[in-house]
C-alpha cells in the first residue's frame, strides 16, 4: 500500500452519475479545479443500467414491431424467423460502451481529476476515498474542497418484499438491462415508466407479459388520460394488466417464479419465467457519514435547506440526482440541469432555479408517453378554473400513417396559459420539448395556435389542439 495523501480541489463531487458528473464538467468549464469521485463506472446507473441500455432495447423492440407492421399493414412479405439475443445485447453494449469511453474523454480533456474509489464524508470540506479493487488508486486519499462538496450518489432498484432479486428468476431493471435472455414469460411488479417499458418490450419479442400495478392505472403519476391510452395500448399488444392488485407471495419452483396476486376479483397465481421488480428507486446514502455532519436525511433523501442552490443545512454541501427528494423527478434529465445548477453556485454565479413542474417526463414504451406541466387534477386541485382539450393522433394523417393509436391533451386555465401538455404515441418523446417551451414561457392557446406547424407532421397534433383550445378548430371534431 502507498501512503496515505492529501488533494485539494475547489469543488469535490461524490457520485459520478449524471448529475455528479454535469457539476464536475460545468465547474471545470467555469474555471474550478474539480475531482468526482466513483466507486463504479462513471456515468451511473443511467448510461449503464438505466437509460441508455434500456432504451437501445427498447429501439430493437421497435424494429421488431416495424417488420409485423410492415406485413400486417403495407403488404410487405417479411417475417422474423430467430432473434439472436446475444447479438443483441452486443449491440446494446458497443452503444454503451462508445458513450462511456466518450465521456472519460470528455472528463480528461476537460481537466477533471477523476477517483476510482468509495467516498465518505468526514467534514463539509473533505471526503476520505478508499481504493476499490482493480482501481489506480493504491491507499486512501483525504480530498479538499476549497468552495463545497457536491453529493451526487444516486439510487438503487428497490427490492420487492419477500422476493429479493436473484438475478435469474426475479430481477430489477439492473439486471434486465445487461440481460442477454429473452424469456417466453415475465411477471412484472411495477406498472410505473421501467415497468410499462420492459412491458412492452419484452412482448415485443414474443413473451407472455403480465403487468401488476397496485395502484389504480398504470402510469400512476401521469394524467389520468395519459394512463387510460396507455392502458388500451397495452392491453391491444396482449399485456395481461391487472391494477389495484398486489403480490402476496412469490416462491421459485422449478426453474420459474409463481406468485400469488390478489386484486379486486380475489387472489390468482401466475406463473413465469421471470419475475422483474419495478417498484422504484431508493436514494443511497448510507454510510457517508452526511449525518454526522449535520445534513438532514429524510428516508435516505438529503434534504436541501434551499432548493435554489440546492444547498443542504450545512453551508457549501449541496445536492442533485437521485438522493434528491420530491419534487425533484429522478430523471436524468433534471439531474444534468441540477448539476449545472449547483456547480453555477460554487463558482459564485447567481443561476435560475429549476422549476420542477416544467420538467418534461418521458416513458419510452412502445407507444411512447410524455408530458410537461400540470396533470388536469393537479391543475384543479390548485383551484384553477381548467379547460382541457383532448385530440386523437388519428385525426391527424401522420397519426393514421404511423396507426399507433394515441393522443394530445392540453390543460389550460380559462382565459389563459397552457399549464400542461400530455401525449401518447409514437415518438412523443421527441415531441414534448415544444411542450416544455409553452408551459415554461407560460403561453396561451391562441400563441401556439399563431404558429405554423409543418403538414403531415406528428407535431401538427400539437399544433391543431391549440387551434381547437384558441377557438380556431381545423380538422378536429367537436367532442
Amino acid at each position: 500500500m502507498g501512503e496515505h495523501r492529501s488533494e485539494e480541489f475547489d469543488v469535490v463531487v461524490l457520485g459520478g452519475g449524471t448529475g455528479g458528473y454535469s457539476a464536475a464538467l460545468r465547474a471545470s468549464g467555469l474555471g474550478l479545479r474539480a475531482a468526482l469521485v466513483e466507486r463504479d463506472l462513471v456515468g451511473g446507473t443511467c448510461l449503464h443500467r438505466g437509460c441508455i441500455p434500456s432504451k437501445a432495447l427498447l429501439h430493437a423492440a421497435s424494429v421488431r414491431e416495424a417488420i409485423e407492421d410492415g406485413a400486417r399493414r403495407w403488404g410487405i412479405a417479411s417475417q422474423v424467423t430467430r432473434v439472436d439475443a446475444k447479438a443483441l445485447g452486443a449491440t446494446r453494449d458497443d452503444i454503451v460502451e462508445r458513450n462511456y469511453r466518450g465521456l472519460l474523454g470528455h472528463l480528461a480533456q476537460e481537466k477533471v481529476a477523476l477517483f476510482a474509489g468509495t467516498g465518505r464524508v468526514t467534514s463539509p470540506r473533505t471526503v476520505e476515498v478508499t481504493p476499490v479493487p482493480g482501481g489506480e488508486l493504491t491507499a486512501p486519499v483525504e480530498l479538499r474542497a476549497r468552495r463545497g462538496l457536491v453529493v451526487a450518489t444516486g439510487s438503487r432498484p428497490r427490492q420487492l418484499p419477500g422476493a429479493p432479486a436473484d438475478g435469474t428468476l426475479v430481477v430489477t431493471s439492473d439486471e434486465a438491462t445487461r440481460s442477454e435472455h429473452l424469456p417466453a414469460s415475465v411477471l412484472i411488479v411495477g406498472a410505473g415508466a421501467i415497468g410499462v417499458e420492459f412491458a412492452t418490450f419484452y412482448r415485443a419479442f414474443g413473451a407472455e407479459v403480465t403487468l401488476v400495478e397496485v395502484l389504480e392505472r398504470v402510469l400512476p403519476t401521469e394524467d389520468p388520460d395519459v394512463s387510460r391510452e396507455m392502458q388500451r395500448a397495452l392491453r391491444r399488444k396482449g399485456v395481461a394488466v391487472l391494477v389495484k392488485a398486489r403480490v402476496e407471495e412469490v416462491e421459485a419452483v422449478g426453474g420459474e417464479v409463481r406468485a400469488v396476486v390478489r386484486g379486486e376479483d380475489g387472489a390468482r397465481t401466475i406463473v413465469a419465467e421471470r419475475l422483474l421488480s419495478a417498484i422504484g428507486r431508493a436514494p443511497v446514502t448510507e454510510g457517508l457519514g452526511l449525518e454526522e455532519i449535520g445534513v438532514r436525511l429524510e428516508r435516505g433523501y438529503v434534504l436541501p435547506a434551499s432548493w435554489e442552490r440546492l444547498e443542504t443545512h450545512v453551508p457549501g454541501v449541496h445536492v442533485v440526482g437521485d438522493v434528491l427528494p420530491p419534487p425533484s423527478l429522478a430523471l436524468a434529465h433534471a439531474s444534468f440541469a441540477e448539476g449545472l445548477l449547483v456547480a453555477e453556485v460554487l463558482a459564485g454565479r447567481d443561476p435560475s432555479p429549476i422549476s420542477y413542474a416544467n420538467v418534461p417526463r418521458a416513458t419510452y414504451s412502445l407507444p411512447e408517453a410524455a408530458s410537461v406541466g400540470l396533470t388536469e387534477p393537479e391543475a384543479r386541485e390548485r383551484g384553477m378554473d381548467v379547460v382541457t382539450n383532448r385530440l386523437p393522433l388519428g385525426a391527424i394523417a401522420k397519426g393514421l400513417i404511423y396507426g399507433e393509436g394515441g393522443m394530445v391533451k392540453l390543460v389550460a386555465e380559462r382565459g389563459g396559459p397552457v399549464v400542461g401538455v400530455h401525449l401518447v404515441g409514437p415518438h412523443v418523446t421527441e415531441l414534448i420539448a415544444e411542450g416544455m417551451l409553452i408551459t415554461s414561457w407560460e403561453a396561451l392557446p391562441l400563441d401556439v395556435a399563431d404558429l405554423i406547424h409543418p403538414h403531415p407532421s406528428l407535431s401538427e397534433a400539437v399544433g391543431e389542439a391549440h387551434l381547437t383550445l384558441a377557438g380556431r378548430r381545423l380538422h378536429q371534431l367537436p367532442a
